[in-house]
């Protein structure tokens, strides 16, 4: 599937990056008739919809953090796109990929393996695979942020970033949980969806009188 222009332009990615997202794109049209790795309704605007707003994604991280771990990976947003950008000056050094289903992990490996990009992918449930000390922890229509917060006491160290793209509810759920977590919040507006925004979380604790 060939990139619109100005999406091209948006992406400002090096030509390699580029190449590899387009692999990316192709592979994904490909396998999505048959297990359903993004709405089929979103296919026409993939570009926009999936792989910018997936770059959007590591634009707002810290630069060059040792582990970027992406859970709930799916068809690969954010994580396996920001897998791909690995030649990117800013790009993490390591990144792993957490996807219970094991028909989406062969897609994953099949896009690293075709791009020659090296990640680890790990077929576990997010809550039983071994934590994972991550630097930068990113989720993408997932789940709501008290599930991320509980995933992200698990593989987030004390001092990472959690990344959360998120809908035009963002505020309901940020209000969801301001009683049972201390945290700093950016909210960073997103580039693909005038009601999305992504937010950057930090110094995330479970507030001591509301802990299992």
């Amino acid at each position: 599937m060939n990139c619109p222009e100005n999406i091209r332009d948006a992406l400002n990615v090096s030509r390699e990056t580029f190449q590899r997202l387009q692999i990316l794109a192709d592979l994904l049209v490909k396998w999505n008739p048959r297990i359903n790795l993004v709405s089929k309704s979103t296919l026409d605007a993939l570009w926009e919809r999936h792989i910018l707003d997936s770059v959007q994604v590591m634009r707002s991280a810290p630069h060059n953090v040792a582990h970027w771990v992406d859970i709930g990976s799916g068809g690969g947003f954010p994580g396996l796109v920001i897998a791909l950008m690995s030649e990117e000056p800013t790009a993490p050094q390591k990144v792993t990929l957490i996807e219970s289903d094991q028909r989406k992990c062969a897609f994953l490996r099949t896009v690293l393996r075709e791009t020659g990009v090296k990640a680890a992918v790990l077929t576990e449930r997010i809550e039983k695979a071994p934590p994972q000390n991550a630097d930068v922890l990113s989720a993408r229509a997932l789940a709501d942020l008290p599930l991320l917060f509980d995933f992200a006491e698990r593989h987030l160290r004390a001092d990472g970033v959690g990344l959360f793209p998120k809908g035009a509810s963002w505020q309901k759920e940020l209000k969801s949980v301001q009683e049972s977590w201390s945290f700093d919040c950016e909210v960073v507006k997103s580039i693909t969806d005038s009601q999305a925004v992504i937010l950057k979380v930090g110094e995330l604790k479970r507030d001591g009188s509301n802990a299992p």
